[in-house]
């Protein structure tokens, strides 16, 4: 009998049958972390998170990606959302172009929730088992972050109409990337606004071409399987914490990352 997680349906208590990262890879081609190369802190931070589902950045299915920093709004709401998009689209080319038949994009402020290696692999197991073409691993739903039901299915189904907020822990198949870049390319060709879709957040470009697409099936894990780190974002104005002195920043990120590990 295969037990993936720590409680099998024997009710003993097992380890699980490979690393956090061997599951990932038995299921994505390729694993792309998005970075701005000024932000050595997020990639440290990454490097940790790595290092606790067993890899790191030598391994060569996972690709340290150069997040764009444009010079310019173009329409998009600022600079930072104009460059997650283009980020975004970049590496969709990418992977097309390298024939990889699922990726996986994990953004720099991404943390591996708590007990990862039991929850990724029912996830996975039931990613691959229904086909995914879409695939959320932390998310925020209209009403809420999102489920956090251990009982639950660890793969939830939404239709195509729900909108999901965030993009640092989203896997996409082959049936959704190559479609997926020509939709991204013709929003740029757009003016803000329009009715057919322009410059927006990528996270709500993937929900209008999701919305396109009813043929393609999007599941989200539950519970989450990571969550975004408390720290000076790229795409927002710095907050009252941004402007904090070095040692009390640091203090207060720690603490934050502490209370959201134990939530």
């Amino acid at each position: 009998m295969r037990c993936a997680a720590t409680i099998c349906s024997t009710g003993r208590h097992e380890a699980p049958s490979m690393s956090a990262a061997a599951r990932i890879f038995a299921s994505f081609n390729r694993v792309y972390i998005l970075n701005l190369p000024e932000r050595t802190d997020r990639r440290a931070e990454m490097a940790g998170e790595l290092a606790r589902i067993g890899t790191d950045f030598d391994d060569p299915r996972i690709s340290l990606f150069p997040a764009i920093r444009p010079a310019e709004k173009a329409g998009f709401p600022d600079i930072g959302a104009h460059g997650c998009f283009l980020s975004h689209l970049a590496i969709l080319r990418d992977a097309h172009d390298a024939g990889h038949s699922r990726i996986l994009i994990l953004e720099d402020d991404c943390d591996f929730s708590a007990g990862i290696e039991n929850l990724l692999p029912p996830a996975f197991d039931q990613l691959d088992s229904d086909g995914i073409d879409i695939f959320y691993g932390g998310y925020g739903l209209p009403d809420g972050p999102g489920t956090t039901d251990h009982l639950a299915s660890p793969l939830l189904r939404v239709d195509s109409a729900t909108p999901v907020r965030t993009t640092h822990f989203v896997g996409f198949g082959k049936a959704a990337i190559e479609p997926l870049i020509s939709y991204l390319e013709a929003m740029l060709t757009r003016p803000p606004g329009s009715p057919d879709g322009g410059p927006m957040h990528v996270d709500g470009a993937y929900n209008w071409f999701r919305a396109s697409r009813p043929d393609l099936v999007t599941g989200l894990a539950r519970p989450q399987l990571g969550h975004q780190r408390p720290s000076r974002s790229d795409i927002a104005p710095p907050g009252p914490l941004d402007r904090l002195p070095a040692p009390l920043r640091k203090l207060a990120r720690a603490v934050r990352r502490w209370a959201k590990r134990r939530s």
